[in-house]
């Protein structure tokens, strides 16, 4: 038997290596696309059937396989990975017909009469690269999009989550069409094979530092890539909000998969005038919220836990809660620091686990200054009750997404596009967002024979000349 974080594993269930698969596995994919078996409608609805079958027929495995690779409760599983994906893949079938319908466009002048529209064309063979905090709602939630625009799809979940890794292998191919949607297992080797078969589009979720291997590795083909890779998330609690709900969303938030999230707040600025107050609120919710819960939050692996032991040391700030590790589990209090250096490693990386740092600002103008002297973030919190506020941060500051009074909720609206901006990603996903990530707009121009004005043809008289300048 292996331990990792604290959670007990069989031997042997690391996941298999399948870079020999590689190429015989996508030359299969291809096949199935190049022989149009993926482009009806009546096909994508029954992946996106199956998908939904598979998550309630296998929903405890789902969970078990969560617990064993990070230690998530059985509700946490239900919310953040089984339901989120359901609900993805409802709202697809519900809106595909309408989704894959040509969309009309108007023409300039000089191309009348003609009728101009833009059709959704699927890629061809696309990847998914999912991630090991979230393993079946960052890998399925992607195949959402991938199958509804009508791709044949190879699946690479993380190794880092090996339970769940071994799991979608085993449970995709009686669910899903195994002719057109595979998994792949593996370590880096496997994603740096796939890359070498010139993929039609990869969407990767992950760190930066690896994002930027997995962009490199995609131009070496041109392979169109959309990169989801996090960064340190920014909290602004201004003067005026209420701190009761402020407290108990930003300790909700932390604790959930013991703050493995890339949405998850990395930070909070709170204005001066409400800051110790804020602080003493937050505390207080951490022990109300943790009541019969371990002391510690159990972390995904030995690196990770001593990455973020590392933190805790060195970082300048007030510890107010928690501050604790348990090597023998691999697990972390929740820790609550107060203003910390801004120098430290603790503000200069992505935290990424239970450790929550409170800094001190002046003024909104302030917190403003400091987000901004820093790189886009993925997703950007504002709690507060004044809507010239509100204003002021969508307008002066640059995040993936922002969600004010609350905490995450934009990504569990599949109306609502999903990514980052600069180092916090590349493109978006969810919804009509994600299927049009996985089509090609193809343009098109219909024109009837006649007639046939003689406009673009020369001679190109001084009369020709006008008119057209007249029509452009």
């Amino acid at each position: 038997m292996t331990s990792v974080a604290g959670r007990v594993r069989p031997a042997g269930t690391a996941p298999s290596n399948d870079i020999a698969a590689v190429a015989g596995t996508v030359a299969r994919l291809r096949a199935a696309f190049a022989g149009g078996r993926t482009r009806p409608r009546a096909w994508r609805i029954r992946q996106l059937d199956g998908l939904l079958t598979m998550l309630a027929e296998r929903e405890q495995e789902i969970a078990d396989a969560l617990a064993a690779d990070l230690g998530r409760p059985a509700g946490d599983a239900w919310i953040a990975d089984i339901g989120a994906v359901a609900l993805e893949a409802k709202h697809a079938r519900r809106n595909l017909a309408g989704w894959m319908r040509d969309r009309r466009t108007a023409l300039p002048l000089s191309q009348r009469p003609g009728k101009g529209f833009i059709r959704f064309e699927p890629l061809g063979v696309v990847l998914v690269v999912g991630a090991w905090n979230y393993p079946f709602y960052l890998t399925l939630g992607p195949l959402v999009g991938a199958i509804a625009a009508g791709n044949a799809v190879v699946i690479k979940p993380s190794e880092h989550a090996p339970e769940s890794s071994a799991l979608l292998a085993s449970m995709v191919p009686q669910y899903l069409d195994p002719e057109a949607v595979a998994v792949l297992q593996g370590e880096a080797d496997v994603t740096t094979a796939l890359f070498e078969q010139k993929l039609d589009h990869a969407l990767f979720t992950g760190s930066e530092r690896i994002g930027t291997l997995v962009a490199q590795a995609a131009a070496k083909h041109l392979t169109p890539v959309t990169l989801e890779l996090g960064g340190k998330c920014p909290l602004i609690v201004d003067r005026d909000a209420d701190l009761e709900v402020t407290a108990r969303r930003i300790v909700w938030a932390k604790l959930v998969n013991s703050g493995q999230t890339c949405i998850t707040p990395d930070y909070v600025l709170a204005h001066e005038a409400v800051a110790d107050e804020l602080v003493q609120k937050v505390c207080e919710t951490l022990v109300t919220f943790r009541e019969d819960e371990p002391a510690a939050q159990p972390i995904v692996n030995e690196r990770q836990f001593e990455r973020l032991a590392g933190l805790l040391d060195g970082h300048g700030g007030r510890v107010v809660a928690g501050g604790g590790t348990e090597r023998a589990s691999l697990a972390v209090e929740p820790t609550v620091i107060v203003d910390p250096a801004a120098d430290s490693d603790l503000m200069g990386e992505e935290i990424f686990g239970p450790i929550l740092p409170v800094i001190t600002v002046r003024s909104l103008t302030d917190a403003i200054e400091f987000v901004r002297a820093r790189p886009k973030p993925l997703a950007l919190y504002l709690f507060g009750a004044s809507r010239g506020a509100r204003d002021r941060v969508l307008r002066e500051t640059s995040s993936g997404g922002v969600v004010v009074n609350h905490i995450g909720l934009h990504c569990m609206a599949p109306q609502l596009p999903f990514g980052g901006v600069g180092s916090s990603g590349t493109g978006a996903y969810h919804g009509r967002y994600g299927f049009e990530t996985f089509s090609h707009r193809k343009a098109v121009v219909v024109k009837r024979a006649r007639p046939d004005a003689p406009l673009l043809y020369p001679p190109r008289t001084p009369l020709k000349m006008r008119v057209l300048r007249r029509l452009f």
